[in-house]
């Protein structure tokens, strides 16, 4: 896959492509549905095909007065890495920039994607929505089946993807399975398991003291979805390490400790190594439990001994 930061002064393709455009958080199953439909139709026109997408969500732009921006499923970064492995031959992204989220959905489609993109046919659901939204004239697939009639852009309809969890997939499903902390669930519809990606960071030591050293999570992008507060069984890769570690993941407060802040705190089973200032993921596989207060230190040991052996388990057989 190729991959363009697009801007205003160039022309991208210098023939033609076929392209679908969206935000992709998550690149889930519903958004892989509709590459593979991409790529089919490309195949079909013999021409390259091409996802169009933002660096940032709109509603970061575009503040409103309904709905803040929602946290993100993934980072610019891990949004491309996922798509680069759909097969497709292109991917521009575009900058959300005040200028560009007050084009008109007709202004768009000649200045952006008729004349920097070189869009030949565009993919688009029924119900997806681009461009500036009036709200007294919202536009939606007609208007943009007639402007593309205009532009000499042939606007197709985009199949709605098949439902998972007898629900379709969507970002907005995804977020709040993991915000109730439905992890085997969420990932059943992203269709790999969610991550944090983040530096070590110096913490209290206090899982040190009970025998559970952990490493401090500090994630790398502050509009990164957390999941709910609990304990989970995860896959732990350090740095550029192919091999993936066993651990469990606690977020939460601390309430034992009378913590006021979130933390995630990571123990990576049958591993002794110094991980501060190193990178590292972590992959939520299942939700042990939710966070508890104990009355005594040695309590909560007891129960993360418990958790431990459980997450192990969980993990080998997953």
């Amino acid at each position: 896959m190729r991959t363009i930061y697009f801007n205003e002064q160039q022309a991208v393709c210098n023939g033609q492509c076929v392209a679908t455009i969206g935000m992709f958080d998550g690149v889930h199953r519903g958004h892989r549905f509709v590459i593979d439909c991409l790529r089919q139709e490309a195949e079909r026109s013999g021409l390259p095909s091409c996802v169009i997408t933002f660096d940032r969500h709109p509603k970061e732009t575009v503040p409103s007065t309904l709905h803040r921006s929602p946290h993100l499923l993934t980072t610019l970064n891990e949004k491309l890495a996922l798509l680069s492995q759909t097969g497709i031959d292109l991917c521009v992204v575009l900058p959300f920039t005040k200028e560009m989220s007050q084009l008109s959905a007709r202004d768009f489609m000649q200045q952006v994607l008729k004349e920097q993109l070189g869009v030949r046919v565009l993919l688009t659901g029924y119900d997806n929505h681009f461009g500036h939204r009036h709200p007294e004239h919202p536009e939606g697939f007609e208007d943009y089946h007639r402007y593309g009639q205009e532009l000499d852009i042939e606007v197709k309809g985009q199949p709605a993807a098949p439902s998972t969890l007898h629900l379709p997939p969507s970002s907005s499903l995804i977020r709040r399975l993991l915000l109730e902390g439905r992890i085997d669930e969420a990932n059943e519809v992203l269709g790999y398991p969610y991550s944090m990606t983040g530096m070590v960071v110096s913490g209290e030591h206090i899982g040190t003291h009970i025998g559970f050293p952990t490493a401090n999570l500090q994630p790398d992008n502050p509009h990164k979805l957390i999941p709910a507060n609990g304990a989970y069984a995860v896959r732990v890769q350090i740095g550029d390490e192919k091999e993936q570690l066993l651990g469990m993941t606690n977020i939460g407060q601390r309430p034992t400790f009378d913590g006021k802040t979130t933390t995630l705190e990571t123990h990576i089973l049958h591993y002794d190594g110094a991980l501060y200032g190193q990178s590292m993921t972590v992959s939520f596989i299942h939700r042990l439990r939710d966070e508890q207060r104990f009355d005594t230190p040695e309590a909560l040991a007891a129960q993360l001994r418990r958790d431990a052996a459980t997450a192990e388990e969980k993990l080998i057989n997953k």
